[in-house]
């Protein structure tokens, strides 16, 4: 899908072009309005800085992953291109994205929109949307920690937690999306920097001062994802450490059950043999004698293991 903003001009006259899964026929139509030829998807996902970031002429052709379908139960990497020279934004992408929607309508309140300016604020509004994540991010780790540690006070027979699996599968999406948004940002901050040292000549103060204010939100960011790799890292120790403490109280009971039957087996064992001088087989009380050393036997092992609070 071909967009042009302003929105009805010729591309010959729009600023900035949005190319969304191009067809041939679109590809060939922006290369003849305005001599910009668009990467394809396997250019795009090139992960060397010299494929990512080129000059070619007076353009630059610049690529970053973004996070795509943020707000779902998958989320996406997907590559975007920029081409962008002091006349014309040509920007190419193979998902939908939010980002692009809302730089649209601010673009559309731009007074004198550039291509310079619109390249500006669309990543002000990708950072804007990362933080946006991170901070969704952080409530959720949050969250989740409470649900984790809410029965580590908790008497010992009532500490088992069955929404352990859960929350582990929660905190292993939460740590892929937080290596997502890592990606992205990764690929704005070496952006943010090559385009204002290779355009300085074209690009005014005005936008290499925001551009800069870019940069300075991307350091901040990463240090605030930083933490919360290390928040989310220790969660999920937490997590497997308590599910590995139910297991061990799990074997620790079935230990105690085989432990406390031995000696009940044993005493009934000698008193089933068929020998045929058993004195036990004839005494009058024999049989209670033999009832009571069972049940002596099963309660002394228990009765041991609650002392020593084993159970």
């Amino acid at each position: 899908m071909l967009t042009s903003h302003p929105p009805g001009a010729a591309l010959e006259d729009a600023f900035w072009i949005d190319l969304l899964d191009p067809t041939a026929e679109e590809v060939e139509a922006v290369r003849a309005a305005v001599g910009l030829t668009a990467p394809t998807r396997e250019e795009l996902s090139e992960i060397e800085t010299s494929s990512r970031l080129r000059v070619t002429g007076e353009c630059l052709s610049l690529s970053t992953p973004i996070l795509a379908r943020a707000e779902t139960d998958e989320p996406e990497l997907t590559p975007m291109g920029f081409l962008l020279n002091a006349k014309v934004l040509l920007t190419v992408r193979f998902a939908l994205l939010r980002v692009v929607d809302s730089a649209a309508t601010e673009a559309a309140c731009l007074i004198n929109p550039t291509s310079v300016s619109v390249f500006t604020t669309l990543l002000e509004v990708i950072i804007d949307r990362a933080a946006d994540l991170l901070e969704a991010s952080g409530a959720e780790l949050d969250g989740l920690s409470r649900q984790t540690f809410r029965n580590a006070d908790a008497p010992r027979r009532r500490r088992a937690n069955p929404s352990l699996p859960q929350t582990l599968s929660q905190v292993g999406r939460l740590g892929d999306r937080l290596g997502q948004i890592r990606a992205s940002l990764l690929g704005v901050s070496r952006l943010v920097p090559f385009v204002s040292e290779v355009g300085k000549d074209w690009i005014g103060p005005e936008y290499q001062s925001r551009l800069g204010a870019v940069r300075a939100d991307v350091l901040s960011l990463a240090d605030y994802l930083s933490f919360l790799d290390g928040k989310n890292q220790f969660l999920l120790d937490a997590v497997l450490g308590f599910i590995n403490t139910e297991q061990n109280d799990l074997f620790k009971i079935l230990t105690i059950v085989s432990v406390v039957g031995v000696p009940p087996t044993l005493v009934a064992s000698i008193y089933g043999m068929n020998f045929a001088h058993m004195p036990e087989l004839h005494w009058k009380l024999g049989y209670p004698y033999a009832l009571g050393m069972i049940v002596l036997f099963t309660v002394l092992p228990m009765a041991w293991f609650k002392w020593k609070d084993w159970w």
